[in-house]
């Protein structure tokens, strides 16, 4: 009588390593998400350095609440658009963002609303955050956009470089239309930009009321701009 084959014991390593990445899966799937959105042309390289030190605060802020999802999405050179997976450790996160170099190109923030909403239909996104110091698209679009967000829950938290006073104009509209908020920061406020990040993590982690359980000078900021 024949044998029966013998077991590999590697079948049992794949099988705890497919449960294990399930695991983590259905997790990273239950955290509230945040989608952080950056220009990366090439005016905005000295930024995006200090945002890679940075966006760590986005993890950091949310855990005595919960578990946050991150998903960096970003644009550069010639329709150079590119999003990240759902990332639920800031080491993951910044070592994609060092990566990254910026490029001379145009501004596509349109492109990274449309891919808000598209995410949000899938899975609901608490906020999108976008860090920027250029406009040029059409506003009306984006204005228009920045309705859609207003109408589906998806706030937006524009944080704006710089003082260009239309660049200004055009994010505090829509940020007002998508029920956000509109901040402003420049090279030597890397704090204002950390309290604000943390701020707003807090409040997709756990609402308006962690949110106003943040003492910092950046959660009443947001606060101050934010729809009951």
């Amino acid at each position: 009588m024949a044998r029966p084959p013998s077991k590999n014991p590697q079948t049992g390593e794949v099988a705890r390593f497919l449960q294990k990445q399930r695991a983590i899966r259905q997790f990273v799937d239950r955290s509230p998400r945040l989608m952080f959105a950056i220009d990366a042309t090439a005016s905005r390289q000295p930024t995006w350095d200090m945002a890679c030190h940075l966006q760590g605060e986005m993890f950091s802020a949310t855990a005595p609440i919960a578990a946050l999802s991150v998903q960096l999405c970003f644009y550069r050179g010639f329709r150079d658009f590119r999003a990240s997976g759902w990332l639920n450790d800031t080491a993951t996160l910044r070592g994609l963002m060092t990566r990254v170099r910026c490029e001379a190109g145009q501004t596509q923030l349109q492109r990274v609303l449309r891919h808000g909403l598209d995410e949000h239909s899938r899975v609901p996104v608490r906020a999108l955050v976008f860090i920027g110091d250029a406009i040029e698209e059409p506003t009306d679009s984006l204005r228009d956009l920045a309705g859609q967000c207003g109408l589906r829950k998806l706030p937006l938290f524009l944080f704006q470089e710089g003082a260009d006073a239309s660049v200004g104009q055009t994010l505090k509209q829509m940020a007002s239309l998508s029920g956000g908020a509109h901040c402003g920061f420049d090279h030597s406020s890397a704090r204002t930009l950390q309290e604000l990040l943390g701020a707003v993590a807090r409040f997709a982690a756990g609402g308006r009321r962690a949110l106003q359980d943040d003492r910092s000078g950046g959660a009443r900021l947001l606060l101050s701009q934010l729809k009951d």
